[in-house]
């Protein structure tokens, strides 16, 4: 999710690092933060299929921590 720049730059990260694992989710009101309980940057979301969040990481992502998580689901 990016609300801290523009656009533009949020398209820019997804062409220069070639992100086509996740959503990314452009919204200037917040209203996306708000419902995920997100407090800043960087923050991932695993959701369900239906939009519900499943789990929550805040800050830089730990792979082990990440793969040992999904493994519990």
């Amino acid at each position: 999710m990016g609300t801290q720049d523009s656009l533009d730059e949020a398209g820019d990260f997804v062409r220069d690092t070639g992100t086509t694992s996740f959503l990314m989710t452009w919204d200037q009101s917040f209203e996306t933060w708000q419902y995920y309980g997100v407090r800043g940057q960087p923050n991932a979301i695993l959701v369900s299929s239906s939009g519900e969040p499943l789990l929550q990481w805040a800050g830089r992502l730990d792979t082990e921590e990440v793969l040992n998580a999904l493994t519990d689901l």
